[in-house]
């Protein structure tokens, strides 16, 4: 039996083991509870909802779950509320065999925002296994011969149950021949022992029957009883003998299959047959060491066979017999210990528990994206894992918990420099050479509208003809967003004006999808020569995001406009007299019209029509200036030329195809200075009629007409000269000019400025003169000396069309610059026609 001392001790060892175990154990949860094993179903564990500061109202709002490693549906929550409850049958030692630490680890999870938290519950126990020995009946063989005090072994009980509820007790029937000694060794463990106090005699005894009893430490006590049969033998009286009872043996958990384990050597003092020995393991050995170690019978080696895992069973106790060949055969007992020592055979797992993807490019610095968990089943150094994230990248790992990670956001985020990220979680051990484990995390960035639409350039400028069709396309516009989806489709609009009296989008008007401008009604030079505008662009987004381009669109001239004859400038010039002894070359009248379009299609060119031939077919008296319209003589008037002449003047443009108007002029001869009177008018279509009757005397008109056109030409004279003297150093030499629009056509190429502005022309005779049309090689762009101002000029090609983009052009109106394929200069007046001047340019 056990002195009550030494059992109070062992008691008050294993208490104070357990406090400090659980002192331990409660730092390394957030949560913890304890429930006892075998508890009934709904049993109360805990209010976890409020220990993890929770409230009952969001637990189904944020998705909140719970997983557990190892726990099945042991343990389950009310979400109604918040309390932790048993779900099914706990068993102890089902869970977690025989380890002093029995606990059920749960992940809560719950979502908007992403939140992990651990809880750990303690399984107790309760003693509910009784002891338990190997079989309920055993046989000992005695020889009748063996002394006072020898030892027999007995295999002891085991209890699944752990702390007190395993620390057994035990207690040998009543027997004159035995008593039970029990020994404590080093780890707790007993050794059981029948010592024979009085000498067996077979004669008198042959068979003994004892009841070995085991109780445990629980309350209520449990026992469990064995059988022992004693069989007394005659003859053979001395036993085998070890070196010791126990050996101890250290074995690396890789070692290779077939090495020695231990050599064991007995002694027997017989001699013959009765000390010939042979080795056993005992019988109560279990299957498990039966199938890792193998003992050879005859030298008593111990050699390994198949694979030993630390990680499976940390060691093995190993009753071994030594027995030799007297009749009866005696037999003699020792334990081999033998302890794995854990190698770093196990590589780390990482596994991601929780995703929350795609995150958005905008989503602040330490957002949570996963939940990752790492574990390796080696111990110590072996088992410790470190983590390692891919390098470089806007994401980092944060530590929550004893091997649990989170991911969380350490970076801003482009999506659209960077859609997506390959992230690599890399888990290295301890140990070494150390073994490590990799865990693939593809992130995908979420887009947000922060990219408005952006044109290719600020500024389009468009050409369309004028009487254009209602509704034809005229330009695309095209934005592009470098958001997705949504926040890249773009939608384009006008952005609203006024345009003289009228809405923009009277004019035109803009396709939502496709960019496609469209005019919506005819657009007509002469009213609107440059319609500048912008369209929008804006995404879908929310908040949408847009830009805007300018659209300058400059309406072609067609040739739509006829000739306009225009009644003679005041003061009147009838009465007029045409004497008949005018000589050939005089102008006698003068014929003046305006075209509303403009460069080609207004240039406006004269000819007489045939009805003004002579009678008989004489030389006409009279011609047209071809681009002036002046009608003069071709000849000396005679008295054969009839008193009354009626001309017909073709007035032509130069479009493609050309307008026309017709002028009817009347000249009225007369002889010398006295009667009849003449008068030169011009008499536009049916009007000529009624003008005929009128004559009027315009001798005295004449007087002071030349008096005035005489003084004007003196003080032209003197302007002139002291404009040559003041001019600055380099004033009308032709130096290089602006940038021009350059138009070319069959008889030259019209140059003129979009904004319409007077511009000298480049003589190089002084300054410049009004109303001039210059054909002129094409020179380089540059700066022009004339009014100190330098004006941008663009140059198109009107590819034979006859008139030129975007230019106005009325004679007497502007000052334009024609280009012919000839290297010099014609400076034409528009207002009379008369070719002013014809050189080359100097080379400054």
């Amino acid at each position: 039996m056990v002195s009550p001392k030494s059992r109070d001790g062992e008691v008050r060892r294993l208490l104070l083991s357990l406090l400090l175990l659980a002192a331990w154990e409660a730092g390394s949860s957030q949560v913890r509870y304890s429930v006892p094993e075998e508890a009934k179903h709904g049993t109360f564990v805990g209010r976890i909802a409020q220990d993890l500061g929770l409230e009952l109202a969001e637990l189904v709002p944020r998705l909140f779950r719970m997983a557990s490693k190892g726990g099945g549906d042991l343990l389950e929550v009310n979400l109604q509320n918040g309390i932790l409850f048993v779900n099914s049958r706990i068993d102890r030692e089902e869970l977690c065999g025989r380890s002093l630490e029995c606990s059920i680890h749960l992940e809560v999870i719950v979502e908007r925002p992403l939140q992990v938290f651990h809880v750990e519950v303690e399984v107790k126990d309760i003693n509910d296994n009784p002891p338990v020995f190997p079989g309920t009946q055993k046989t000992l063989f005695m020889a009748e011969s063996r002394p006072l005090d020898s030892r027999f072994p007995l295999e002891g009980a085991s209890d699944a149950d752990i702390g007190v509820n395993a620390l057994l007790s035990y207690k040998l029937s009543s027997s004159e021949f035995f008593f039970l000694d029990i020994q404590t060794n080093d780890e707790l463990s007993q050794s059981l022992s029948l010592v024979l106090r009085k000498s067996l005699d077979r004669e008198e005894t042959a068979e003994i029957d004892l009841l070995l009893v085991a109780t445990d430490g629980g309350k209520p006590e449990l026992t469990g009883t064995v059988q022992l049969l004693i069989k007394v033998l005659d003859v053979n009286d001395n036993e085998p003998t070890f070196d010791q009872s126990v050996y101890k043996v250290q074995l690396l958990e890789n070692i290779a299959n077939g090495t020695l384990v231990i050599k064991l050597n007995s002694s027997d003092a017989d001699e013959g047959s009765n000390s010939e020995i042979a080795y056993s393991f005992s019988g109560d050995v279990s299957p498990n060491i039966k199938t890792k170690f193998k003992i050879d019978p005859g030298s008593g080696e111990i050699r390994t066979q198949g694979q030993l895992d630390y990680e499976e069973m940390k060691s093995y106790e190993i009753q071994v017999i030594a027995y030799d060949h007297g009749n009866p055969s005696m037999s003699g007992h020792c334990k081999i210990s033998v302890k794995l020592v854990d190698i770093n055979d196990n590589t780390p797992e990482v596994s991601i528990t929780s995703l929350s993807l795609p995150i958005r490019e905008d989503a602040e610095l330490g957002t949570v994206i996963a939940l990752m968990k790492v574990s390796d089943l080696d111990s110590g150094v072996n088992g410790e894992v470190t983590c390692t994230l891919t390098h470089h990248v806007p994401f980092k790992l944060v530590s929550t918990f004893k091997n649990y990670y989170s991911l969380v956001l350490d970076g801003t985020l482009d999506r659209e420099s960077v859609a997506s990220y390959e992230l690599v979680v890399s888990a290295r051990d301890g140990g070494s050479p150390s073994l490590w484990a990799t865990a693939s995390v593809s992130v995908e960035v979420g887009d947000v509208n922060d990219n408005a639409p952006v044109f290719a350039q600020p500024e389009y400028t468009v050409f369309v003809k004028e009487n254009n069709a209602p509704g034809c396309h005229i330009f695309t516009v095209s934005a592009r967003d470098a958001d997705a989806q949504e926040n890249a489709r773009v939608a384009y609009s006008l952005v609203e004006r006024r345009v003289g009296e009228r809405a923009l989008s009277s004019y035109v008007s803009v396709h939502a999808e496709s960019g496609q401008v469209f005019a919506l009604q005819p657009l007509d030079r002469e009213e609107l020569e440059l319609l500048q505008f912008r369209v929008s662009a804006r995404d879908a987004g929310a908040p949408p995001l847009g830009s805007n381009v300018t659209l300058q669109v400059f309406v072609l001239d067609e040739n739509d406009n006829a000739p306009a004859l225009l009644p003679p400038p005041p003061p009147s010039p009838w009465p007029q007299r045409v004497a008949r002894w005018v000589g050939a070359g005089q102008v006698v009248a003068k014929v003046r019209a305006v075209d509303a379009d403009s460069g080609y299609n207004a240039w406006l060119s004269y000819e007489l029509q045939e009805a003004a031939a002579a009678p008989g077919g004489a030389r006409s008296a009279f011609r047209v200036g071809l681009y002036t319209g002046e009608i003069s003589t071709t000849r000396a008037l005679d008295e054969a030329d009839a008193a009354r002449q009626r001309l017909l003047v073709l007035v032509k443009d130069h479009g493609e195809p050309a307008l026309t108007a017709t002028a009817t002029v009347l000249l009225w001869l007369e002889d010398g200075g006295a009667a009849p009177k003449a008068s030169s008018r011009l008499v536009v279509g049916p009007a000529a009629a009624a003008a005929e009757a009128a004559l009027v005397d315009v001798h005295v008109y004449l007087v002071v007409a030349i008096c005035a056109v005489s003084s004007l030409l003196v003080l032209t004279l003197l302007v002139y000269t002291a404009l040559r003297c003041s001019a600055p150093r380099g004033e009308g030499a032709c130096v290089p000019g602006p940038a021009r629009l350059v138009c070319s056509s069959a008889v030259g190429s019209w140059s003129s400025s979009p904004r319409r502005r007077r511009q000298r022309v480049c003589s190089g005779e002084g300054p410049p003169k009004a109303d001039l049309m210059a054909f002129s090689p094409s020179l380089p762009p540059g700066p022009i000396s004339g009014d100190g101002e330098e004006e941008v000029i663009q140059r198109c090609h009107c590819s034979g069309l006859g008139h030129c983009c975007g230019m106005g052009l009325s004679p007497g109106l502007e000052n334009f610059t024609c280009q012919p394929a000839w290297p010099k200069q014609m400076v034409f007046d528009l207002n009379c026609g008369v070719l002013i001047s014809a050189q080359y340019f100097s080379s400054s």
